[in-house]
């Protein structure tokens, strides 16, 4: 471990690093490919700017995610946007310890994108769609609903 260190401590200062403005911080993380069994890097930034990010050599644009919905349709597009309404929901109910059907998730990710543009699930943004269900019920009595329909 001390090796690691003294390695580490003499190589860093050599690293070149460039930066995007908008970006506040990143992290690298280390983990198992589940395919090759091979350490495999991800890094994980606070701040925005997906393009940038995207576009930085060295990074694998098709690999990268953001859970900024609003940038990700502005950059990627409603389709983009809506898969990751459903992936961040995913991922939220499993670090809960809870299980949605994926039909549900669906569901509510293309209430929130059908239109072409984000809404939200408040009376602000789903109170703007003309969908005659949607457009009579709150956030809190939608949420009530899908979740019976899950149980």
């Amino acid at each position: 471990m001390f090796h690691s260190m003294q390695m580490l401590k003499n190589t860093l200062p050599k690293v070149i690093v460039k930066g995007i403005d908008t970006v506040h911080r990143a992290v690298i993380h280390k983990k198992k490919d589940e395919e090759t069994g091979q350490d495999c890097y991800n890094l994980l930034v606070d701040g925005y700017n997906l393009l940038g990010v995207m576009t930085t050599p060295g990074i694998k644009g098709t690999h990268t995610t953001s859970n900024h919905i609003v940038e990700v349709e502005s950059t990627l597009g409603i389709e983009a946007a809506r898969k990751t309404i459903i992936n961040e929901i995913q991922e939220t109910m499993k670090k809960h310890g809870m299980s949605i059907d994926i039909r549900h998730m669906q569901l509510l990710a293309d209430l929130m994108s059908f239109k072409g543009e984000i809404h939200g699930i408040q009376r602000f943004g789903i109170g703007k769609l003309k969908d005659r269900y949607a457009h009579t019920h709150s956030c809190e009595q939608l949420l009530d609903h899908l979740h019976t329909m899950s149980s």
